[in-house]
């Protein structure tokens, strides 16, 4: 059986995890927004002025910190006046991007922030640059975060007197590719023409998140960092935040590979894959750290995760797809990636919500039942995490390799929280070998006092709305602790949590 000796330098906090590392993502895309999150007013499933209480519940077990919204592709399409007023006059639009089907903007402005009220989540509102203009951000801002003035009284007569003083604002998606195929000096100046206009309202600070690069372009970085990121009469940064988008996609753009099932090879290229999410973190961190020594510019990863095909007789253009434990285990090593690197990664958004991509949650058409995925109880083992402050973890354990590209067998993450609780996160990337684990808490004399895992006997087992939790964290058995510290054992293809008093 592979071994792995990890030690937590636990008299060594490091620097705050921040919890929006656990944010989450929601465009008009398929069945995330309509049939999934929203049902309608007039809908028989229970809710809550058209949000699906059910799913809301679920989410708010999570404790999501922010949502992302309208995209994606979606937001450099999206003219925001269509979705306000009496939802009877809004038009209806041709969602070009995502499989041709009319949008009748029945969710706008406000729909989405009482979404997000329900939920007890920040707003993250991703202004269209590809195919709007400055005025238009500018009015969308002051429209939301005004406390007077015309605009402000346009939103109060649509039902909303106080502002919403909304932070998180993106200033454009994707702008290399469905955002306008921009190069990143033609982006860089749009950033700051665009930037100029998003004024800010007593009281209503913004965190501007810059479009950044896909994958590995480090040179989209260089480029805005070297002339997007101070003005002439700036001294603070134009930008807060620098978007960061990968995907850890097996097969090809044209020819993805199914989410289940899969062999021994196709679990490999997920992990391999997916830890490639390090090598591209530390590359763009490293081209940040040139230009912000200080880290004041936070990387936000606002769109990662699995994309498999489609589910075979789904609409392509919904981007449904099934999930098994290969995508809990894929979630895990990337927040363990992200938790690696807190100090210059402090914003992430899995992509998408529900009932696209790598959802938490998949609901039936027509507002039937609703199943949460193995991704969910991954987020809900990390949710401890949550602005603790992270701890080092030595990890002696072997790496394998798959196409070229390496994984840890087992990686791990750990924190402690206010309460001087210890939370360890760890994962077996191994298909066909458990692993024997040896922990030592350096500093600390501990208990456990609870231990969960997450892990099948069938790798290709999913969760169905006839077999809601067959994948689902159950206690961790065999957790021992002696003199030499804490052993347990991980299945294989398995993520578990375990934490110390």
């Amino acid at each position: 059986m592979p071994r792995a000796n990890l030690t937590i330098r636990a008299n060594e906090p490091g620097p705050t995890i921040s919890r929006h590392l656990f944010g989450h993502f929601a465009e008009h895309l398929g069945r995330c927004i309509y049939d999934g999150l929203w049902v309608g007013e007039n809908a028989r499933v229970p809710h809550v002025r058209g949000w699906r209480s059910d799913l809301v519940a679920a989410l708010r077990r999570l404790r999501i910190p922010n949502l992302r919204w309208p995209g994606g592709c979606f937001a450099d399409d999206y003219a925001w006046r269509d979705g306000i007023g009496p939802r009877e006059r809004r038009p209806r639009r041709i969602n070009a991007h995502w499989g041709g089907v009319v949008d009748d903007n029945a969710v706008g402005t406000h729909e989405f922030l009482d979404l997000c009220a329900q939920l007890g989540c920040e707003p993250y509102v991703a202004a269209n640059v590809g195919s709007g203009s400055p005025r238009e951000m500018r009015d969308w801002i002051e429209y939301c975060n005004a406390p007077a003035g015309s605009l402000a009284e346009e939103r109060a007569a649509n039902g909303r007197r106080e502002p919403w003083k909304i932070r998180l604002w993106g200033i454009g998606n994707e702008n290399w590719g469905c955002g306008g195929h921009m190069t990143p000096e033609y982006y860089a100046n749009e950033y700051r023409r665009f930037t100029g206009y998003a004024r800010e309202f007593p009281d209503a600070p913004l965190f501007r998140v810059a479009c950044g690069p896909a994958g590995d372009d480090v040179r989209w970085t260089e480029v805005m960092m070297r002339d997007a990121l101070k003005g002439p009469f700036h001294a603070a940064p134009m930008f807060q935040g620098l978007s960061l988008h990968y995907y850890t996609m097996p097969g090809t753009w044209e020819n993805k590979h199914a989410a289940s099932p899969f062999d021994e090879n196709g679990w490999k290229s997920v992990m391999a894959l997916g830890w490639k999410m390090d090598a591209i973190v530390r590359g763009h961190r490293a081209v940040m750290d040139r230009y912000d020594a200080a880290g004041a510019v936070a990387l936000v990863v606002d769109e990662w995760g699995a994309w498999f095909a489609a589910e075979p007789g789904t609409n392509p253009g919904f981007l449904y797809q099934q999930q098994t434990v290969r995508d809990a285990v894929l979630a895990a090593l990337t927040l363990n990636v992200f938790i690696n690197h807190c100090e210059r990664v402090r914003f992430a958004n899995l992509a998408q919500i529900v009932n696209v991509l790598q959802a938490v949650a998949l609901t039936e058409p027509g507002g039937g039942r609703l199943v949460l995925t193995p991704t969910w109880d991954t987020l809900e083992l990390y949710s401890a995490h949550q602005d603790a402050r992270r701890l080092a973890v030595d990890c002696d354990a072997a790496f394998a390799s798959h196409d070229g590209l390496e994984f840890p067998h087992v990686s791990a993450t750990a924190s402690v929280a206010a309460d001087e609780s210890i939370t360890l996160t760890v994962c077996n990337t191994d298909p066909a070998a458990a692993a024997d684990v040896t922990l030592a808490l350096a500093g600390r004399n501990v208990s456990v006092r609870e231990a969960r895992v997450l892990a099948t006997p069938v790798l290709t087992t999913c969760n169905t709305f006839d077999h809601p939790r067959a994948v689902t964290a159950r206690p961790l058995d065999g957790v021992k602790t002696d003199a030499a510290g804490v052993h347990f054992t991980l299945p294989p293809g398995a993520v578990a949590a375990l934490r110390f008093s």
